[in-house]
């Protein structure tokens, strides 16, 4: 059976880099003056093996390895995974033991690039990685352990019913297992960046734009009023959880997933605005003709308990009507003084 590289193996034992180094150049210094006795005193034994160590003694300065806080190497020897250095300091291990880091040198190839066409990954508090003029990350060997922040670019998606939507996303993410990260997968950054836009169009499908009826986005068969505008917060978590699914065999932990953008497509946006337009001057009729009527009721019983006028019903019809013009009207109604006889 194939092994899988699923359990972290943290080399806690080897920050002697300071004593090695001292330790390298003292038998410089010794076989220097070997060299020297050994000429002076015709020793030709002393003068090979001084000569030996002068020209081999710097491979021992390969296994040297500097690290800063929040930064990780993971090691391998000959293929074989030997474990991994975390945390600040200065170390010695075998040198030829070399780093492995599968997203070093390369470019994330779906939203992960800004609309320059640039490469975009930043950590929290403003540290960022630069992707440089061609969108190529200048990643080094070392795995960053800080928090980090995939920028998805602008995705156009079919919402429930059919409308396409464009939206965009920020992923906050971390490598938790380096294992993982660096043996599960091919690239890691890469992988987050193509699950993220996976998971964002799996969800997306699931939600209408605005509230609609009879659809059920949360799939227990009832109809609720879930939708991308009015759910953001709700949507999020979601994608995030559907991320962090599909990222937990590469050892990557998702904090945290906002939505930074959301609109119509440009094809439909004018039609869907108009379509809102439409829906509010309806709404607000509405409210204007249940006012209204509201109002002429009250008028009505206001007369007819005060006794002041006995209307007829083709009185009352005409009453109303004339109300209703006043009432509903979008221009100021300009009265009509009757100054002569009731009828």
């Amino acid at each position: 059976m194939e092994k899988k590289y699923t359990e972290e193996v943290l080399l806690t034992k080897k920050k002697h880099g300071m004593l090695m180094l001292l330790l390298v150049l003292a038998l410089y210094a010794a076989a220097i003056a070997g060299i020297i006795a050994g000429a002076l005193h015709e020793l030709v034994a002393l003068v090979v093996v001084c000569a030996v160590w002068l020209a081999l003694g710097w491979i021992l300065l390969c296994g040297l390895r500097v690290l800063k806080p929040q930064e990780a190497l993971v090691l391998t020897l000959f293929g074989k995974y030997i474990g991994t250095l975390k945390g600040e300091g200065f170390y010695w291990v075998n040198p030829f033991c070399s780093a492995v880091n599968p997203a070093a040198g390369t470019k994330p190839s779906t939203g992960s690039t800004n609309s320059a066409g640039r490469g975009k990954l930043s950590g929290e508090g403003g540290v960022s990685i630069n992707l440089g003029e061609q969108g190529v990350p200048m990643l080094s060997k070392k795995l960053s352990m800080k928090v980090m922040t995939l920028d998805n670019n602008k995705q156009k998606i079919n919402d429930c019913l059919g409308n396409p939507v464009e939206i965009g996303i920020v992923v906050i993410w971390r490598i938790v297992n380096t294992a993982k990260a660096v043996f599960n997968v091919d690239n890691y950054v890469e992988f987050l960046s193509i699950q993220t836009d996976s998971a964002l169009r799996n969800v997306v499908r699931l939600y209408p734009y605005d509230v609609s009826p009879n659809v059920d986005t949360t799939g227990d068969g009832v109809a609720d009023e879930g939708s991308l505008r009015g759910s953001s917060e709700v949507v999020a978590e979601r994608i995030r959880k559907e991320i962090q699914e599909k990222v937990d065999m590469a050892g990557l932990e998702i904090l945290e997933a906002r939505i930074t953008y959301l609109a119509y497509a440009p094809e439909i946006a004018a039609v869907m605005l108009q379509r809102q337009q439409a829906s509010a001057i309806i709404d607000a009729r509405k409210m204007i003709v249940d006012g209204a009527v509201g109002m002429v009721e009250m008028a009505l019983d206001r007369l007819n308990k005060g006794g002041m006028v006995d209307l007829d019903e083709e009185r009352k019809a005409a009453m109303v009507s004339n109300l209703l013009v006043v009432l509903c009207g979008n221009k100021d109604a300009q009265p009509i003084v009757n100054s002569g006889s009731l009828y």
